[in-house]
Order: structure tokens, then sequence, then C-alpha cells
């Protein structure tokens, strides 16, 4: 259940009633694409660092170690011993990426794991099938990601086909959430909207599958070359053809300032690699922007990352210390960058929520983008 707690102009706080917890949004999902978040982060680390939801993938956990295993043990919050919400993103995007080793059709795709160049077949069944096997709160459904440098011809084919995926793919959850051994009957299934940077495209999409009476809806295909201004130009188009009543997902998006954007557009649900892999390599976000604790300057810097930062880095350790991990390639060094950007995030999220409260989200938004181009010292 969705309910909506206030607005203001098109950002919305809310929260979202599921099986394995309530969701307090805006929220961004801390991306576990395996069934655990890169740079050495426990299901422990992700608790204390106040991660509401997690997200995995459902090709690369169906590659590795395999759905049906993970059913045999109970579903994916048991395997991974995490017990609030996760959301499993529908395989489609990963299967889009293979672009040379795979083959199209009605039914769905042929395509060869990038692991052991096995051949595997995925269409909106499939899709349905690993992920309740999976068991995870929101199932996401099986479409297509056209690149947003594809012509027109190209995406409206592409979209008419992931509406009839989409279809199929909520005839098949039904089926699957009413079967006696299924892991969680509660599974929701979010749709998602495409149409490359075609507006028109977009809104007749979101029109036609805002129909269909969805769990929430999500915007896919953005984030993958259109430029930020045509993104939000996207956003302030579809979204308010998509259900307001229902969550609103950004799918694979991005900068603090990409977020702080799309809120004021009406989005409600992030997930994005970003701070985990900008950890891994030593750029660390701040309130004053991001800084590369590569950079010899910090050689010496007994600092923490940042002043008055709560997290499991900033609490104990120096940029000194973590600049030389990295550079000796400890893993604690990525640890611990990772974690402070995923705190950074969490807590940039809880601060989004308490100025929507309070009915200040403009003045909140402008003074943190502000400060983050100001550059950190």
């Amino acid at each position: 259940m969705y309910k909506i707690l206030k607005t203001e102009g098109r950002a919305k706080r809310a929260e979202f009633t599921t099986v394995h917890g309530t969701v307090q949004t805006p929220v961004f999902m801390n991306v576990g694409t395996v069934a655990a978040i890169k740079g050495a982060v426990s299901t422990e680390d992700l608790e204390g660092i106040g991660t509401q939801i997690e997200l995995s993938n459902t090709y690369h956990l169906h590659v590795r170690p395999g759905d049906k295993l993970i059913k045999e043990v109970g579903g994916l919050h048991k395997f991974m011993s995490w017990n609030k919400p996760i959301l499993t993103d529908s395989g489609g995007f990963q299967v889009f990426s293979l672009a040379s080793l795979r083959k199209i059709t009605e039914e769905g795709v042929a395509f060869q794991s990038h692991v052991d160049g096995r051949k595997i077949f995925m269409g909106p069944e499939e899709s349905m099938q690993i992920q309740s096997n999976l068991g995870s709160t929101i199932a996401m459904a099986f479409d297509e990601c056209p690149s947003s440098l594809a012509d027109r011809i190209y995406v409206q084919n592409s979209v008419d086909r992931t509406t009839r995926w989409l279809e199929r793919c909520k005839v098949e959850m039904n089926r699957l959430n009413s079967l006696e051994d299924t892991v969680n009957p509660s599974q929701m299934l979010f749709g998602i909207n495409q149409g490359a940077v075609f507006s028109d495209i977009r809104i007749e999409h979101a029109k036609r599958i805002a129909e269909m009476n969805l769990d929430g809806y999500a915007v896919g295909g953005l984030a993958v070359g259109e430029t930020h201004e045509e993104m939000y130009r996207v956003l302030e188009d579809v979204v308010p053809y998509l259900p307001q009543d229902k969550p609103t997902y950004l799918m694979g998006v991005g900068t603090p300032a990409n977020i702080l954007e799309a809120v004021s557009r009406g989005v409600d649900f992030f997930d994005c690699v970003y701070p985990s892999r900008n950890g891994r390599h030593g750029h660390v976000y701040t309130n004053f922007g991001k800084l590369n604790l590569f950079n010899q300057k910090y050689e010496k810097d007994m600092r923490p990352i940042e002043e008055g930062c709560n997290c499991p880095a900033c609490r104990r350790y120096s940029r000194a210390y973590i600049r030389h991990l990295l550079k000796a390639k400890e893993m604690l060094g990525m640890r611990l960058c990772v974690l402070h950007n995923l705190y950074f995030y969490n807590t940039m999220m809880t601060e989004i929520r308490d100025a929507l409260d309070a009915g200040n989200y403009e003045a909140y938004k402008k003074l943190k983008l502000e400060n983050m181009a100001r550059g950190v010292v």
C-alpha cells in the first residue's frame, strides 16, 4: 500500500507498506547485484547505515548461484540474511547490454551467459519465474531498454513489444503468487515506462501501462547516453501520466544532483551503482562535492572524509589512512569508501524526506546543490 503523506509541487513524501516492512519515500535502494554490495559490505553494515531497501539482479543471480538453488534454501531474504524489502530488476537491462550475444524475438531473448557462454533464454514468463524463486518483495517487469540514440521506428516497435511483455508478466505473476510452494505469495509487480527521449511515445506508453493497475511504475531507459537536461524533460513530460497513487521509480539514476532534481519532478524510488562503484575507486561524496582520495594532497590529511559525518569511516579514520589503504590495494580502503558513500546517499534521502515534511524542499535542494558545487577543501 502506497500512502502520500505530503506534497510540495510535484514532489511526493510517502510511505510504501510491503510484506517485508514499510519504506519511507523518497528512498535510495542500495544496489547489491549478486545479493551483496561490492566492496565487502555486509548485511549488518547495510542495517547500520540506514538502508531501507536492497536491490538485487535477476540475471546475475539466475546465472550464479541459480534461482532454483536460492528457492531451495528459502528465498533471497533468508539466503542473504536480510529481513527488509528487496527489489529485483528483471534482467532486461543486463540482457540488452549483451548486444553482440543476444537475439530478440516476440517470445523473449536468447543470449549467451557472460560467465560461461552457455545459451540462456529469457522472456516475460522466465523473468517472473526467476524472480518468484528469489522471493523478492518487488519484481520488475521484463522489458527492452532501447538505446537513447535508437531511431523512432525502432523505439516505437520496442515499446509496443514491452507493453505486450508486461501483460504476460502480470498474468504469470498472478499465477506464480497463487502456487502453494511460492516463496513470497505477496510479491509485487512494477511496470516500466520506455520510449528513449521521445516524449510522445513515452506519454502514450505511460497511459497504456497505467491502465494495468500495477503495484508501482518505473521510468526506464534514462541515464544511458542522453543529457541531464533531456532526462529532466522526459520526467517532466511523463511522470504526470503515471498513477500518482503508486510509487514512481527512476531506474539507474544517479548522481546526488540527479536525485534532487528528480524528486522535484515526482520520483520517489531510486537506485544507482555510483556510490559503490565510485567508492571502490577512492571517489567519495561530501556535502561540498566529491573528492578523490588518491590525490597526493590527502597524503598527510588527518581529517575524516567529511567533518560531522557519522558513517563508519568518518567516525574513526582519516583521509590519509584511507588513502594509504587504497594505494596499498587493501580491501579495507574500498570498504570504508563504499560505506561512506552509501551512508551519504541514505542520509541525503532522510534530509529530503525531512525537508518535504517541513514544507521547505525547494529551499533545501537549492542550498544542497550550491554547496555541492563549491568543491572540497
